[in-house]
């Protein structure tokens, strides 16, 4: 796990090694640059596979150089392709696999990567299937800049704020790829690459996932999930390094801990929050890390330790996320790596691939309604008795015949950013901002589980999850995988007749039957508990959320009113979720342009 930075034209080269070393605890172990007179190409290394010097990184083979951050989990079979290796490294297979398969090579990859390739006067970019691995690039008249992080573009660039992004944050809770914050800062989608040739940049997707479903056995869907898992956790547990596994006691993290269990015994960690016993699932964890025998740490977080770490956590974010649980994540990264590890298991994807949030159930009972003979009169109603209720939003959409579900995550309804904010928001907005991957996926005439599961792996997980969970990990150096959201497995978890992953109302149905095998009855069937913590109350008793209001003043961008009635809610308990958005931004927009 890596950091990559480029300039392609005019630099000075003390500039440019200033920004490579702003991403420096992406990369403790090594750094290092390729520079000529219109070219920079610089990485920092943390050494997971083949630890040796010849593998730092960047790469030279013939007219080719490499700089890439990830993981190539199947780099052992690519070793096999007629190259002259020189190290054990999965970079260099990324060089064989372009010699041999030209742009194609990425198709071979298995894994999660970041990758900047140069041949000639040509410069490759290319993102991961899911968008684990950031990639962000600008280009003005004189120069095309590409970074792992924001933070080494910025000194390059006047900074403008993105107003189209806020409101899309405002609705997912994330910047929807490829924009970002910052205007003409721009990331690359996931599954796509970049081209970059005679000044112009052109870009082409390379991967989807959607397939139609063509698994229909209950008994074969189970088997495959299996077999699928423990391939997807045995290729994560390839490094050169001791790997660990976060652990929350849910049936994700769990069966991904078991299964590496089975490897050998591991270090697992958990979270847990003082004087809120409410919020605590350590028993759980502690219950499967006693049944997998592994040796268990249990992290505590309060108040003091909340408010200490909420700076660096935004530091590591870079834009505002929408997620309050990259704070305990950032804090719980920090002990794993002050206890020695650099790589670390985690169970993102078992929720949107297998159907776990109770949402989809209450989306699917309400999309009956888009079957009613006579529902003109209730189009009407609705359109004539507005409600700041997110069912109002809800029933307006099935009425109007467009797509109800718009991420698991979303927050504001079009209607509330209508009223919160002072610019005018259009309706359906938040459509406006999913558009491609609404037209990615074609047709709304599939089951609609498939498109829930769809857009929530795209914009739930990918712009949201995975932001937080790579930027939590790797500002304290450490690598994250995510065995559950692998290229096979997501593919066959499409291929599954989406009624079976709902089987008897329950959540995950496919999936527990595999974790029975694993882990106890009582934790794979115990009630789901979505993640919270006293996020709002230590916000509130410190004072820290009367921010919104202040910084509001100054930046005039919410309605005075509005903001008043938001915090009186918040204070009483409500709207937590709204809270932490228009707070994170407020924050994010107080460091950068006030």
């Amino acid at each position: 796990m890596c950091a990559i930075f480029g300039i392609v034209g005019e630099y000075e080269l003390k500039e440019a090694k200033k920004a490579l070393l702003l991403m420096s605890h992406r990369g403790p172990d090594f750094s290092s640059y390729i520079a000529g007179k219109n070219f920079f190409l610089g990485h920092n290394r943390l050494s997971i596979i083949d630890l040796n010097d010849e593998a730092n990184q960047p790469i030279v083979y013939e007219d080719i150089t490499v700089s890439f951050n990830g993981e190539i989990y199947n780099y052992k079979e690519l070793q096999k392709l007629p190259f002259p290796f020189k190290t054990d490294s999965d970079t260099e297979t990324i060089i064989a696999a372009f010699k041999i398969y030209g742009l194609d090579f990425v198709k071979y990859l298995r894994g999660m990567f970041a990758i900047a390739l140069k041949k000639g006067e040509t410069y490759y970019l290319f993102r991961d299937r899911f968008g684990k691995k950031p990639l962000f690039y600008y280009k003005d008249e004189k120069r095309f800049i590409f970074s792992s992080e924001i933070k080494a573009i910025l000194p390059f660039v006047k900074k403008e704020l993105n107003f189209d992004t806020l409101s899309c944050y405002l609705s997912f809770g994330a910047s929807i790829s490829s924009d970002t914050f910052y205007k003409n800062i721009k990331k690359l989608p996931a599954g796509h690459f970049l081209i970059y040739r005679d000044s112009k940049i052109e870009i082409k997707k390379y991967y989807d996932f959607l397939k139609e479903p063509s698994i229909f056995d209950e008994d074969e869907a189970v088997k495959k999930i299996e077999e699928t898992i423990l391939k997807s956790v045995r290729y994560r547990l390839i490094a050169d390094v001791e790997i660990a596994s976060l652990l929350s006691g849910g049936v994700d993290s769990s069966l991904v801990s078991a299964i590496a269990s089975k490897k050998g015994k591991i270090k697992t960690f958990s979270i847990g929050y003082k004087d809120f016993p409410k919020y605590s699932e350590l028993k759980y964890a502690k219950e499967v890390a006693n049944h997998i025998k592994s040796e268990h740490f249990e992290i505590f977080m309060d108040k003091k330790a909340f408010l200490d770490i909420l700076d660096e956590s935004f530091y590591a974010l870079e834009e505002p996320l929408g997620d309050p649980a990259a704070i305990p994540l950032t804090y719980l990264f920090k002990n794993v790596k002050a206890i020695g590890i650099k790589a670390i298991l985690s169970g993102e994807g078992g929720d949107e691939l297998f159907m776990g949030y109770r949402q989809y159930f209450e989306f699917l009972d309400i999309e009956k309604a888009k079957d009613l003979k006579y529902k003109n009169w209730l189009k009407n109603y609705f359109r004539s008795n507005f409600s700041l209720n997110k069912e109002w939003e809800w029933y307006k959409r099935v009425f109007e015949e467009t797509p109800l579900f718009r991420t698991t995550g979303e927050v504001f309804t079009d209607l509330q950013k209508n009223i919160f904010l002072k610019r005018n928001i259009k309706d359906n907005d938040s459509l406006e901002c999913i558009k491609n991957y609404l037209y990615s996926f074609g047709s709304l005439s599939l089951h609609p589980l498939i498109w829930y599961s769809y857009i929530d792996i795209k914009v739930h997980l990918g712009e949201l999850f995975f932001t937080k969970l790579d930027r939590s990990s790797m500002i304290n150096s450490v690598e994250a995988r995510t065995p559950l959201i692998d290229q096979e497995l997501v593919e066959l978890s499409f291929k599954i007749d989406p009624n079976l992953k709902i089987k008897e109302q329950e959540s995950k149905y496919l999936l527990k039957k595999v974790a029975l095998k694993y882990l106890p009855k009582e934790i794979v069937y115990r009630k789901k508990k979505g993640f919270s913590y006293p996020f709002i109350e230590w916000l509130i008793e410190s004072k820290e959320i009367d921010k919104i209001k202040k910084i509001n003043e100054k930046t005039d961008i919410f309605k005075s009113e509005e903001v008043d009635f938001l915090l009186s809610k918040i204070k009483r308990g409500k709207f937590s979720r709204h809270g932490w958005l228009i707070y994170a931004f407020s924050v994010w927009m107080e460091k950068e342009f006030l």
